[in-house]
């Protein structure tokens, strides 16, 4: 499995040798793209030179044991820190989703229990939103649809890094296992005996799509133009300002009403519809290939969730990993990583096990 590094070494150098020319520079989206391999690769060698050095230090210390003693010690102590070294390359070299480099495009939606569902998504977007700027990460709404009490019916933000991110710590790499429904236990606003209820919201997680992953032919879009609806200035309800593109040949829709302008609502809707085309690429893909891909819930049951949050123990669960804390809220305050990083890791046993079955 080790021997796939020396592979990379070559692509390792051509891509610093491009970094540093010039006209690479001249396209953002080209030296974004290169930053991210570069970084993800200078990870793997840097590990790799790190187990490859432990183990030349293991040996000498060895040579010299017959000489002096401390250097036997010296070996067991180092030899102790191998597991731990290959462990991390193993963990490296782990195959990745492409998208899991991209930024996140976010879309939160109220289920089953009305205005209560639609409070609770604009509670799981404050979360995200927390999250999102304790990792110094830009969130960014491109469409809601607003609730009579303040929630959301359902409302798209996107989540972008400042910068190449780090391997597996790019938004759509830890975002991505948000997917699903999400249940919430809790006495609702509107209940006036005190009574817990049980109500949904559904998440809906993709890579953002840059224009150069996605072909998208004109004559493929519809494009319908509507008046907006809700609060929001003064252009709401009196300008044709919302835009709705439906993409002809595979049925997806997005829709935009959130900006003022027609052009700024059809430029966002044309954001969202990318990455959904790029997420339905990627399914198609992965189908055709025989993998079993997470799939993500894409109706609000409560029956179908990946996620409990109970109010009244102060408790999180996740249903895919077993994880349980009675912390929900630091975690609504944004202190989601821990229950991400239970994901991540099964996740990864998973994959590290299809690898060596």
């Amino acid at each position: 499995m080790f021997e796939a590094v020396e592979g990379m070494l070559a692509e390792h150098a051509d891509i610093e040798a491009r970094l540093a020319e010039p006209e690479t520079h001249a396209d953002p989206r080209l030296a974004k793209k290169l930053n991210q391999r570069y970084s993800t690769l200078s990870s793997i060698i840097g590990a790799w030179r790190d187990w490859q050095q432990l183990g030349d230090d293991i040996e000498a210390a060895r040579e010299l044991a017959s000489e002096d003693a401390a250097f036997a010690e010296e070996a067991d102590a180092l030899t102790a820190r191998l597991p731990e070294a290959e462990e991390k390359l193993r963990r490296l070299l782990v195959p990745r989703d492409e998208a899991d480099e991209k930024d996140a495009i976010l879309e939160l939606k109220s289920g089953e229990g009305g205005e209560e569902s639609a409070l609770f998504a604009g509670d799981l977007l404050r979360m995200y939103t927390r999250y999102a700027e304790a990792r110094g990460w830009k969130v960014e709404i491109l469409d809601a649809a607003d609730s009579d009490l303040g929630g959301y019916k359902s409302v798209t933000v996107a989540v972008k890094a400042k910068g190449a991110s780090e391997p597996g710590t790019a938004p759509y790499a830890l975002l991505k296992f948000e997917g699903g429904v999400h249940r919430v236990q809790r006495v609702p606003v509107t209940e006036s005996q005190g009574r817990v209820h049980t109500s949904a919201a559904g998440v809906l997680v993709f890579p953002e799509a840059e224009q150069v992953d996605v072909t998208i032919d004109e004559n493929d879009l519809r494009i319908d133009v509507y008046r907006s609806s809700g609060p929001g200035g003064q252009s709401v309800n009196t300008t044709d300002s919302a835009v709705r593109i439906t993409h002809v040949p595979t049925g997806i829709v997005a829709s935009c009403q959130n900006e003022k302008s027609q052009l700024q609502n059809k430029e966002q809707a044309m954001r969202i519809l990318r990455a959904r085309l790029l997420q339905a690429a990627q399914d198609a893909a992965d189908a055709e290939a025989g993998e079993a891909r997470r799939s993500q819930v894409r109706t609000v049951d409560r029956s179908e969730r990946i996620r409990t949050y109970n109010y009244p123990e102060n408790r999180i669960s996740d249903h895919r990993t077993g994880y349980k804390a009675y912390n929900l809220d630091q975690v609504l305050d944004g202190d989601l990583q821990p229950v991400l990083d239970s994901c991540i890791e099964a996740d990864l046993a998973a994959k590290l096990e299809a690898l060596e079955s």
